[in-house]
């Protein structure tokens, strides 16, 4: 180089996390979901559930409002009360199956034959997040 050029100079670009937007229980709910199923900590459907439940492993229990059974609502209910487990309600039972990894991801990132799930049950929430956080406030706030 010859003492007229300037030596080139790396840009450096820090990356501004983008702000996150407040989460809402159904984010939270999603994000704890997510978090367990990942530390294979997570059971679905009435079968897994009431297992979980009944061996004492439960620790939070989630159950869709338009399940088809008013009987399996009735069961999980009882038992989460007999097991002092925590019950979180959530409006639909394709919602909560996508959740709960009951689907397909395409190539774009969306979710395809999703298959409904009225029950779910977390016996390992893995690592702590601020979701965690806010489902165990509302848990608080309940009782």
């Amino acid at each position: 180089m010859s003492d007229g050029e300037a030596a080139p100079v790396a840009e450096v670009v820090e990356e501004v996390a983008a702000p996150k937007e407040p989460l809402d229980m159904n984010g939270a709910v999603q994000m704890v979901l997510k978090k367990a199923l990942a530390h294979d900590g997570l059971c679905r459907g009435l079968h897994e559930s009431a297992r979980a439940i009944e061996k004492g492993e439960g620790q939070l229990c989630i159950l869709s409002d338009d399940c088809n059974q008013p009987d399996y609502s009735k069961l999980i209910k009882a038992l989460c009360a007999e097991h002092n487990v925590s019950l979180i309600s959530v409006p639909e039972n394709k919602l909560l199956g996508q959740w709960a990894g009951l689907c397909k991801i395409d190539p774009s990132g969306e979710a395809r034959k999703v298959v409904g799930c009225a029950c779910a049950v977390i016996t390992d929430f893995g690592e702590e997040t601020e979701g965690l956080a806010m489902v165990q406030e509302h848990l608080k706030s309940q009782a």
